[in-house]
């Protein structure tokens, strides 16, 4: 018998590097089939290749930061990879500027990648979930949401919203039988520290592993139907950041 129609399957953004390539990786341990989705194939093919054989996976290459077409994108994976038990938002940005520096154009860029395709991605599967009667949705936020740092403001308020909205979607998917959980971390050793947005060093030795963010994501998906950790906050060892 093919195992693979017994898989449970999920789909996660920004999978080509940091927290969603190794969310990746540790789905394709516990035997969840994968949805990934990134700009760039030739980001996304090592995945694929740490993957191998171990479960079923497709590529999916989508600019969430064009939000007028993500939920069209994201309704199309679903029904061309199957009806997606877990959907995994982690795609966003860093980004570092002190308000009153921050022009109007690069708010809105931070807010739409961050949140409203976030937002957009939700709308995507919830059709296919509501009709199954169940499924669950996890959004990746950041302690700045909670702990909002000079210069960081765009990006906890996008990152704020985030655990608004999980908030706001649990209340009225309870119903369904749809979770709704939301990760929040402290800083993380990915690449969005060496993007050209955010302008601020600070010791990636003392931050988590995304390896750490990871597990807690598949601990959370995996847990029995009838149970769900809402909000659960990972924090490095180390120190305060």
């Amino acid at each position: 018998m093919d195992d693979s129609q017994h898989r449970p399957k999920a789909l996660i953004t920004g999978a080509s590097s940091g927290i969603g390539k190794e969310t990746a990786l540790a789905f394709a341990d516990a035997g969840v089939d994968l949805a990934l989705v990134g700009r760039s194939q030739d980001r996304l093919d090592p995945v694929v290749s740490k993957i191998g054989d171990k479960v079923n996976v497709k590529c999916y290459l989508m600019d969430l930061a064009a939000t007028q077409s993500v939920k069209d994108n994201i309704q199309g994976a679903v029904a061309d990879f199957g009806d997606v038990d877990i959907l995994v938002n982690n795609a966003g940005m860093g980004y570092t500027n002190p308000l009153n520096e921050t022009p109007l154009e690069e708010w809105e860029q931070v807010l739409n990648l961050n949140l409203t395709s976030v937002f957009q991605c939700i709308q995507g599967v919830l059709p296919t979930m509501r009709d199954r009667g169940g499924g669950t949705i996890i959004n990746v936020a950041s302690i700045a949401a909670h702990n909002p740092f000079p210069s960081w403001g765009a990006y906890s308020v996008s990152k704020a919203g985030i655990i608004t909205l999980s908030k706001a979607l649990s209340g009225e998917e309870k119903e369904n039988g749809i979770r709704v959980v939301t990760i929040t971390p402290g800083a993380v050793n990915t690449p969005l520290w060496d993007s050209e947005t955010v302008q601020m060093e600070l010791n990636r030795d003392a931050m988590l592993d995304p390896k750490v963010v990871a597990q807690t994501i598949v601990q959370a998906a995996l847990l029995p139907d009838k149970a769900v950790i809402e909000e659960m906050t990972v924090m490095p060892s180390a120190g305060a950041l």
